[in-house]
């Protein structure tokens, strides 16, 4: 089940959001819990009814293994437990999205034939499996207390909103309100405005430049414009889908009582690469600063160490991602480029702000070539394209047949909505905050039936997290 969805929109929400309200208003916090674990359970098991089970196991065995795990046993006992926590969920997370991958590669190297077993990939492994890892891990470095309750840590790792998307909830920050949350009237009308928003960005947005990136691609044969504008609508698809997924899941836990981190902060107005990490997929670059990068040393020896540090960082940031040298690339890539700039060989900030915008951006684009494309020989096909100065006129008579009215519409609407503009404006213009709140609400029940209109009009509503 996913949230753009006509049976989660008008069967699943309603129902819990109801029955959760009422058990909130009799004040029965353990009886919510209760509640939201089953329904979270049940969303996922709409999809995974297989791998519901695997989820189950794996939270089982991070809820044992902090359980048994002493603070002042010995140093050999804890650290026993340390590697068996990170094997097992590594372990668990490498088995069901890495092992065709790897066997594929062993079978190219050594030339062997050894069958690959195609496994299925679990919806959100990727996501439950840092959550539990995070949990456990926190437990071990005495940042947090294990919990007794079993419901309460599935809970933590299951809660739907956040379970096949993110953002990456870190232990720490929800375990008090696990246990003591209010629901508000405030917190309610946010939540679900914040709900509207993202699924608008998602359906209006996202979709819409989703079918005309997946048509280019399509493409036997494409030209320097049509490079360029496939590789342009997939940086505005995928971050109106990951940040209207990110929104909703944000909404929809304040809905339900919970407040959860920013997981995107206008990623594209950034002017250097270091600044787009700060912006883009913050809940993911906080765990592997936290449970990566700090454990390997951080920046304490030394810059060449801290330099292999950030590439160990990003290879794995890119191949957490999906099983392809594709996104291994992307993220070694972007790596690069911090190091760069770390070590001062590209200053962004000594030229002009519009050029080192230009670069950034350059820089975000042509990797989210490898990350979009389906194999590299395809990346390096469409990168090649961006760098010619091919105008083929019947690649462009195709081309013009995507780019309708609508589509150059959303286009612009998604250049805009990008940034933080129309949210100053609006300030600036509807300065009686009363008055904006009630503009805000209008507008996002005008999104909301518009989404809902274009969700029952098309049929064309993909999952990019499947990849995940």
């Amino acid at each position: 089940m996913v949230f753009s969805s006509a049976t989660f929109l008008f069967i699943f929400l309603p129902a819990v959001y109801l029955l959760n309200l009422l058990f909130a208003g009799l004040k029965l916090i353990k009886v919510q819990n209760i509640l939201l674990m089953l329904a979270s359970i049940l969303f996922y098991a709409w999809g995974e009814p297989v791998y519901v089970i695997l989820m189950l196991v794996s939270t089982a065995a991070n809820y044992a293994l902090a359980l048994i795990y002493k603070p002042d046993g010995t140093l050999t006992r804890r650290r026993v437990l340390t590697v068996a926590a990170v094997a097992l969920n590594i372990g668990m997370l490498a088995f069901f999205k890495y092992a065709d991958f790897v066997i594929c590669n062993v079978n190219l190297l050594l030339s062997l034939n050894i069958p690959q077993p195609n496994i299925p990939l679990p919806i959100g492994i990727s996501f439950f499996i840092f959550q539990a890892l995070s949990y456990v891990l926190d437990v071990f470095r005495g940042e947090a207390k294990a919990r007794k309750n079993y419901f309460d840590v599935l809970l933590y790792i299951s809660f739907f909103p956040q379970l096949i998307a993110g953002p990456i909830v870190r232990y720490n920050d929800i375990a008090e309100q696990i246990e003591h949350r209010e629901l508000t009237l405030d917190k309610t009308v946010y939540g679900f405005k914040r709900f509207c928003f993202g699924l608008a960005k998602k359906i209006l947005l996202a979709n819409i430049l989703g079918s005309i990136t997946d048509s280019l691609y399509g493409f036997d044969v494409l030209n320097m414009p049509g490079a360029w504008l496939a590789a342009l609508c997939y940086i505005l698809q995928i971050y109106f889908d990951f940040s209207g997924y990110s929104d909703m899941a944000i909404g929809l836990g304040a809905a339900f009582g919970f407040e959860f981190k920013e997981n995107f902060n206008y990623p594209y107005i950034s002017t250097s690469i270091q600044e787009f990490w700060r912006r883009w997929h913050i809940s993911l670059s906080t765990w592997f600063r936290e449970y990566l990068y700090i454990p390997l040393g951080g920046n304490r020896n030394g810059k060449l160490r801290t330099g292999i540090n950030k590439v160990i960082v990003f290879f794995f940031t890119g191949l957490w991602h999906g099983a392809s040298w594709n996104f291994v690339i992307w993220g070694l890539f972007h790596g690069l480029f911090i190091m760069l700039e770390s070590y001062g060989v590209i200053k962004p900030n000594k030229l002009p702000k519009f050029l080192s915008y230009c670069y950034a951006m350059l820089v975000v684009t042509v990797g989210f070539v490898f990350f979009r494309a389906e194999t590299l020989p395809q990346a390096v096909r469409v990168l090649g394209e961006m760098a010619s100065f091919n105008f083929d006129s019947m690649i462009c008579a195709r081309i013009s047949a995507l780019v309708t009215p609508m589509a150059a519409i959303v286009f612009i609407v998604g250049c805009i909505a990008a940034t933080p503009f129309v949210g100053i404006w609006a300030k600036r213009i509807i300065k009686n905050e009363a008055i904006l709140a009630v503009a805000k609400g209008v507008c996002a029940l005008v999104l909301l039936v518009l989404s809902v209109l274009a969700l029952s009009t098309s049929a064309y509503n993909p999952f990019i997290y499947f990849r995940f």
